[in-house]
């Protein structure tokens, strides 16, 4: 069984124990839990739910495994031709690690 779930205008194919990376969200002091309403596909052994955009009644439950991720190291180059303009700049973006415990359909 795995679902496909929207998450701050990404797509995720997600199955029960999967660990994902999402978007760091502000999450209230002791919570253990986040629930994905977008939910916009369900497929169960040859059963498949399309949602028209989501799929009724379907969420996807995680449990948080790690507070905050980095992810890699990007750089944004900004360069002028001929005009001794060069600059390099390093970001990382921070994620929230969850672990997939069940999709309800």
């Amino acid at each position: 069984m795995y679902a496909i779930i929207e998450d701050s205008g990404r797509q995720l194919r997600v199955s029960e124990g999967d660990v994902v990376d999402v978007d760091l969200r502000g999450l209230p002091e002791g919570v253990k839990e986040v629930a994905f309403d977008r939910v916009l596909l369900v497929s169960d052994q040859g059963n498949v739910q399309v949602g028209t955009p989501l799929v009724a009644g379907a969420k996807v439950v995680a449990e948080v495994v790690a507070e905050q991720v980095k992810g890699e190291k990007l750089y944004v180059y900004k360069f002028r031709r001929r005009k001794g303009y060069r600059r390099k700049v390093g970001h990382r973006q921070k994620y929230l690690r969850v672990r997939v415990t069940k999709i309800v359909t």
